[in-house]
């Protein structure tokens, strides 16, 4: 029965693919701002990736009819502004609780599930995918892509990603130009094997001119965009920032100022505010110098970040800092985790065409992205089966009322082989299910009403409950996911649910 389930979704999934892709064709003209007479103006793209950003870590109201969704004490006056002239997802996340999972899922727009790459290693092979930067250049060679900041380690799934035979490096995959291979230890971090003698530093605040590198690559992205400013070629510039993963650097000016402010509400480093302000400074010198070539008015930019925020270890927490609330509040759980502080995140887009000042409640994920980019740009090529990627282009032009066609159940994740807490979870409409492997437990939560996931109605609707584990299940067997599937079935036999 599962096995005919899931050929039914896929059969579905096909026939929204030629759907999208035939009105793709059709309103290229009118909405991406390609010339019917052939002249090409493609948009340009900026995507900017926080590291460890939560969703309620900036002063801008993920969802405006929750007050707990802003940090009256962290401020991000340049995301703000981001906001202002665009549209804010209530209801946005990062396809893994954890960075390099996230990072191969967005830029091949494919769940961690189908890569085989839940954790930082696996066996996802690049080269027969194409990355966003191919993609475009597939749609348009003129496409100029770039990548500065944070690229990930282990992109391969094999360490290092340098002697893998697979590509895993941006120069491998479509970007003209990038800071190469780089990963935490670039922008500061002291690993608990490699750097066992500097570990203790990661949960101190240090002081820097240049926090977590965030001036340096705002710089080189700025340097770029002046540069293209003389070009007429469209590109996609990838800002991936180092900040604010674990190892908090700040400027002095900043750190001095959140000291008077007092301690952080929330049980996190005393450097995550000012590391967030740094940044959000940085955000600023990108906004300021697209604005100031009037590149702006051709120009999308997405911003996110790639899981949840951090809590602190044990250990490194003073009796204090256990009186705080929980690093996620208003959300459950934190990084690594697949309840909601773990993987839903800040998202904002401007561009022109959308809404100033907007916000839209439909759920959407980072590996979006790549089909969304697709349709902007103009793709009229066929999409692989395997893109897992639903495009939200008719919510960036009508937030409240575009709607989204994706190709599987819902929003899946998965991460069964996490030591602590291996989960699988699917968020469709308002309901999310998340499974315990260890434990067999199946939780159901309606997000609408409870999205701090505080009140489990697997219980009060069992066939919700089932449907939608059917649903996940013939998802990760249909893409032979990591895990023993089996034991997913074995859950349906408890208590009559099958």
């Amino acid at each position: 029965m599962i096995g005919s389930f899931s050929e039914n979704i896929f059969n579905i999934s096909c026939f929204a693919r030629n759907t999208r892709t035939l009105l793709a064709s059709l309103f290229a003209c009118v909405v991406v701002g390609v010339s019917c007479e052939g002249k090409s103006s493609r948009p340009n793209f900026i995507f900017i990736l926080a590291d460890d950003l939560g969703w309620s870590d900036t002063s801008v109201a993920m969802d405006p009819a929750d007050s707990r969704s802003r940090s009256d004490y962290i401020e991000t006056p340049n995301l703000e502004k981001l906001a202002s002239n665009g549209v804010v997802f209530s209801n946005a996340y990062s396809p893994a609780p954890l960075c390099t999972p996230t990072r191969r899922s967005i830029q091949f727009g494919m769940t961690p599930a189908r890569q085989h790459g839940t954790e930082f290693l696996g066996t996802f092979d690049p080269a027969p995918h194409l990355s966003i930067a191919q993609m475009l250049k597939k749609i348009d060679p003129a496409y100029y892509c770039v990548h500065f900041g944070k690229w990930g380690s282990v992109f391969t799934g094999t360490f290092p990603d340098a002697e893998s035979h697979k590509p895993g490096l941006p120069d491998r995959l479509g970007y003209d130009a990038s800071d190469g291979k780089t990963g935490n230890n670039t922008g500061v971090y002291y690993h608990q094997r490699l750097q066992a003698a500097d570990h203790h530093r990661n949960f101190k605040t240090e002081v820097l001119d240049d926090p977590k590198l965030t001036f340096s690559v705002s710089e080189r992205a700025c340097r770029f965009l002046k540069e293209q400013n003389e070009s007429e070629r469209p590109f996609y510039m990838q800002v991936s920032y180092y900040a604010v993963h674990t190892a908090a650097k700040a400027r002095l000016a900043t750190l001095e100022k959140y000291k008077k402010k007092g301690l952080i509400p929330v049980q996190a480093s005393d450097g995550i505010a000012p590391m967030t302000e740094d940044m959000d400074d940085g955000i600023g010198m990108i906004l300021d110098t697209l604005t100031a070539l009037g590149l702006d008015e051709n120009t999308f930019v997405f911003f996110t970040s790639d899981n949840g925020g951090e809590v602190l270890p044990e250990k490194y927490r003073s009796e204090l800092e256990r009186d705080r609330l929980d690093r996620s509040h208003p959300l459950r759980g934190s990084k690594h985790s697949l309840y909601e502080g773990g993987i839903r995140v800040p998202f904002i887009v401007s561009g022109p065409g959308v809404p100033k000042g907007s916000h839209s409640l439909e759920s959407i994920v980072g590996y979006d992205l790549w089909s969304t980019l697709y349709d902007l740009a103009g793709g009229a090529f066929p999409i692989s089966g395997e893109i897992d990627a639903a495009s939200f282009r008719s919510l960036l032009l009508d937030p409240e009322g575009g709607s989204i066609e994706r190709p599987g159940p819902g929003l899946v994740f998965h991460r069964p082989k996490n030591k602590t807490e291996p989960q699988s979870a699917l968020r469709a409409g308002k309901y999310k299910l998340i499974v315990n492997w260890d434990t067999r437990g199946v939780e159901l939560f309606d997000l609408d009403e409870d999205p701090d996931e505080s009140n489990d109605l697997s219980i009060v609707f069992p066939q919700v409950r089932r449907r939608m584990l059917l649903e996940l299940i013939a998802y990760l067997e249909a893409v032979e996911a990591e895990g023993d599937i089996e034991l997913l079935k074995e859950i349906l036999d408890f208590d009559g649910l099958n």
